[in-house]
């Protein structure tokens, strides 16, 4: 009799890495995640917590000008990537869990995020307000333009 080519145990990891695959690739697909890779913010409501950020962004005036990744993701393309991922993967854990509130709430990462790209976007008219050395505290714009980006919030 010849020995087994795989151990109990390769053949037990192999069961739990395809379970996870799997499971992973259900979820993916019953969560529309392929609509999240693109620019079109429609996507950003396929969770019925975002309506009304997104009818709030509908009435902005920024509207016509930015769409949600323009704001809430960085310019950089990995930044853009990473951010994506980890707000992918801790909304999906939130939604799944119900764990989150409602209306949701910008956690601090993001507000850092959606920070740069208003500096980023509109540098020409804010040069003189920026801190003189990088990494020292400035006032954030959405302390003064609170509804520029969603309306009414």
């Amino acid at each position: 009799m010849s020995k087994p080519r795989f151990s109990k145990g390769m053949l037990a990891l192999a069961l739990v890495v395809g379970m996870f695959a799997g499971l992973g690739t259900f979820t993916f697909g019953y969560g529309k995640g392929a609509s999240y890779m693109s620019n079109n913010p429609q996507t950003c409501v396929n969770c019925h917590a975002m309506q009304g950020h997104m009818d709030s962004w509908q009435q902005s005036s920024h509207h016509h000008v930015a769409v949600c990744n323009d704001c809430h993701l960085p310019h950089h393309p990995i930044g853009k990537w990473i951010t994506k991922a980890d707000n992918g993967f801790f909304h999906s854990l939130a939604f799944t869990l119900g764990n989150y509130k409602d209306p949701i709430q910008i956690k601090p990462r993001n507000k850092r995020v959606t920070q740069s790209t208003c500096v980023s976007c509109h540098q020409d008219f804010v040069h003189s307000m920026l801190p003189a050395e990088t990494g020292q505290d400035m006032q954030q714009c959405v302390h003064c333009h609170s509804s520029v980006g969603h309306a009414q919030r």
